[in-house]
């Protein structure tokens, strides 16, 4: 969740001393690290769900104020713009029954929020890119009233020296638009999956969550229309690159797959933050640097599909934990928990494994899977060593699932929780059935409406069933 700050006006005396900060504290995790001060014995789990208001014609409502006044829940948060908010999973540890105890705790919360919103006369909807969203819905007028945001849009434009941002997808159609604000990115919601790992692990975890990205896009893919185009499976990914792009230089965009695997670990992260991406927020905390509110908020600024985080336990102890970031919202809150559940066993896996990653698939193999499998989905072609090309489906089917299966074994979950969501994951592959396939077959068989498919949508996220089971 953004922390809130104070103001949008910033001076350069602040960007100095803010970098001052920065660089005392980035100093200090690393002196933490080396003597081995950061929670070690602690596997702990989460989600964000970020989802839409919607209004009966399946349209987006910006009225996420009145909606979170009458929730009053602190684990319900405002997201960039007025039609989106956040769901937030209390942290759990990671063994025994932890899924179903996360399916209960956000599907109690989501169903909370559907009568709030009914209440409204609004439902919510969870997926990587609202259909119905429009670009005259995408405008600074419709940002959250939190200043964070308006100092986000005001610095990102400020860095690209005010140059409007070219959107530009090529898909199974062609998009091209202009746009003056980082609005964009109100248009893609996700379904954030956190992991705590142990130092000394870290790198083969973060490394790890690389390679994970492609399989985990191509089973999850969610987002195939934008503006009523059918560009990629998951556009979501495009599009957020694109939305608070710098125009600068590969190196310091703030949405990206990265340049290159971990060696050590995660101080390698923080330390490319305060070399390579200029400060966008440089508000002054007033806390002690032990906290590390500099290092944490400008991390907060850089949105890599794998983000490396800093959190406290409850007696201050640091930890570090991942935060994977490809995977859309939605289809349903059962989808987003196998989704979960796919993500920490394959995680667990491939950490564990004899043989290190980097042996068996080089950086730039693991990025152009990644974006094979958003562009493609199950159908992309994927590569696992040069002898091993194929599409995803085939290695989600026969490698893949058995991985995560059996290290969600290794953790300890329950046989159950396994059966029951890695069986929506192989279910989605045997049908060939994700959120993205089922919405453009909707489209195609029915002539469907941008509006009747939202509509089609919301009819069966509310029934529970898993999308693998959707009728088209």
């Amino acid at each position: 969740m953004g922390d809130e700050v104070e103001t949008s006006d910033f001076r350069r005396a602040d960007f100095r001393a803010f970098e001052k900060t920065l660089r005392f504290e980035t100093d200090l995790l690393y002196r933490w690290l080396k003597a081995g001060r950061v929670a070690r014995d602690r596997m702990r789990v989460g989600a964000e769900l970020e989802a839409w208001l919607v209004d009966a014609e399946g349209r987006p409502a910006a009225r996420n104020k009145a909606f979170l006044d009458a929730m009053d829940d602190p684990l319900v948060v405002p997201e960039l713009s007025k039609f989106n908010i956040e769901f937030n999973t209390p942290p759990a540890a990671l063994s025994g029954r932890v899924l179903s105890r996360m399916e209960q705790a956000l599907g109690e919360s989501w169903a909370r929020g559907r009568r709030v919103a009914r209440d409204l006369g609004l439902d919510l909807a969870m997926i990587g890119i609202l259909p119905t969203v429009t670009a005259r819905d995408l405008c600074p007028q419709n940002l959250s009233r939190m200043t964070r945001y308006r100092a986000l849009n005001e610095q990102i434009m400020r860095l690209r020296r005010d140059v409007p941002i070219h959107l530009d997808i090529e898909g199974e159609d062609s998009l091209h638009s202009v746009h003056t604000d980082i609005m964009l990115e109100a248009a893609t919601t996700s379904f954030q999956i956190h992991l705590q790992v142990a130092p000394g692990k870290d790198a083969r975890a973060y490394n790890a969550s690389k390679v994970a990205s492609a399989p985990m896009v191509a089973v999850a893919a969610n987002s195939p229309f934008l503006f009523g185009r059918s560009l990629w499976a998951e556009t979501r990914i495009p599009l957020f690159e694109q939305a608070v792009s710098v125009g600068k230089w590969d190196y310091m965009e703030r949405v990206t797959f990265g340049i290159r695997y971990l060696e050590e670990g995660f101080y390698e992260v923080f330390k490319a933050n305060r070399q390579r991406y200029p400060v966008i927020l440089p508000i002054r905390f007033d806390a002690p640097p032990e906290r590390l509110k500099h290092l944490r908020l400008h991390n907060g600024t850089i949105w890599r599909w794998t983000r490396a985080l800093v959190g406290f336990e409850d007696d201050d102890t640091p930890h570090l934990r991942l935060e994977q970031r490809v995977v859309p919202s939605g289809p349903t809150v059962v989808d987003c928990i196998a989704n979960a559940a796919f993500y920490y066993g394959l995680m667990h896996y491939l950490v564990e494994r004899e043989t290190t990653l980097e042996d068996d698939l080089p950086f730039y193999v693991a990025r152009d899977n990644f974006y094979n499998a958003a562009r493609h989905g199950l159908d992309a072609s994927f590569e696992w060593r040069e002898e091993e090309i194929a599409p995803i489906h085939r290695f989600l089917a026969h490698r893949f699932i058995p991985m995560a299966e059996a290290g969600l074994a290794m953790l300890g979950i329950d046989d159950g929780d396994i059966a029951r969501y890695m069986g929506i994951i192989r279910g989605r592959v045997e049908t060939g059935q994700t959120g993205a396939v089922w919405q453009r077959a909707y489209v195609a068989a029915h002539g469907a409406s941008m509006a009747d498919l939202t509509l089609a949508y919301l009819r069966r996220q509310n029934s529970g069933v898993p999308v693998h089971e959707w009728s088209v």
